[in-house]
């Protein structure tokens, strides 16, 4: 173990902080389709979620070295900078969570890590190329996210067609848990990585490592975090994840959790940071297209698109507003 100390431990703390409010706001990612459509009852859903949180966050560290090395240069980086940044992504999480709007944390974390690192050493603190990749993933993970899911119930339309409704029913009441299952274990894949990221990046300015490779301690603190938070349930994102952006029902729950989970596993694998809340929700959009455009309530979809664009200046905004208030009463 390093030596935690001062600023550094508070680096540390605050950012399991952040990794327990990443599971409490994103809770909804991982339990809110199979939830709405009744299969399970909300008490299981969560505790199911935060044990596959936890299991999923063991599976690579590709994605917390993207986090602790390619946005930020290490060698500019300062315990008040990381605590600024994390300081502003979960009163972001925070803010959004009051509002029901399923915004991405990583994204929160990301915006808040360039605010503050821009307030401390100007832009040539960030490290464009891997800024640019994640700008890129955002754009790019809800479309798959949507087409994903459209195509999934694409082809359980087209295998499914001559059998009757309530057969139908039954089966996916039976395949949902599954799917929700490997979308809770893929979220802690994805997103238990980026508070590693962090405290990776702190302890290697610090000294306390030589290289960027995630401490054993790392993982399984940050792994626990976020499944703490996780079975706490954002209910208030949950409700507008399950049911305000389309009437769900258990085929459509297996189809959106089934591709959403799927991307997810793959940018873990490649070491993408990319938002497990704009991929599921856009997966929802996607089987709830198939019905009929207007079966998607676009107005709420609206609300959480503005949410999406100002996530990462919002986020960065109150990190650098953090960071000038740190710095003056140093």
């Amino acid at each position: 173990m390093p030596d935690l100390t001062g600023m550094l431990l508070l680096v540390v703390v605050l950012a399991l902080l952040f990794d327990f409010s990443n599971g409490w706001h994103d809770s909804a990612n991982a339990i809110a389709t199979v939830v709405s459509t009744r299969v399970v009852s909300p008490f299981v859903a969560v505790i199911g979620a935060a044990v596959l949180n936890v299991g999923g966050a063991f599976m690579s560290t590709a994605v917390a070295k993207m986090v602790g090395s390619g946005i930020v240069d290490p060698a500019s980086v300062t315990q008040d900078m990381i605590a600024a940044a994390l300081a502003g992504a979960i009163c972001w999480n925070l803010f959004t969570l009051l509002l029901g709007l399923p915004t991405s944390s990583s994204h929160a974390l990301i915006g808040g890590l360039v605010g503050a690192a821009v307030t401390h050493g100007g832009w040539s603190t960030v490290k464009l190329s891997g800024l640019r990749s994640v700008l890129e993933a955002m754009v790019v993970s809800p479309f798959f996210g949507f087409a994903m899911g459209l195509s999934l119930m694409l082809l359980i339309s087209w295998f499914f067609f001559r059998v009757t409704r309530s057969i139908a029913t039954r089966l996916f009441k039976r395949l949902q848990p599954i799917s929700a299952c490997f979308m809770a274990f893929s979220h802690g894949a994805n997103d238990a990585q980026k508070a590693m990221g962090i405290i990776t990046l702190a302890l290697l300015s610090a000294g306390q490592i030589s290289s960027a490779e995630v401490p054993t301690w790392v993982i399984g603190s940050c792994a626990l975090a976020m499944g703490l938070g996780t079975a706490i349930g954002g209910w208030s994102i949950v409700r507008t994840l399950g049911m305000g952006i389309v009437k769900l029902e258990p085929v459509h729950g297996f189809a959106a959790e089934t591709g959403a989970a799927a991307v997810l596993m793959l940018t873990a694998h490649i070491g993408l940071p990319v938002s497990t809340t704009h991929t599921i929700t856009s997966s929802v959009m996607g089987v709830g297209a198939i019905k009929r455009l207007s079966a998607v309530r676009w107005g709420v979809s609206r609300r959480i698109l503005y949410a999406w664009i100002f996530t990462l200046p919002g986020a960065a905004l109150l990190s650098m507003l953090i960071y000038l208030f740190m710095d003056r009463f140093k």
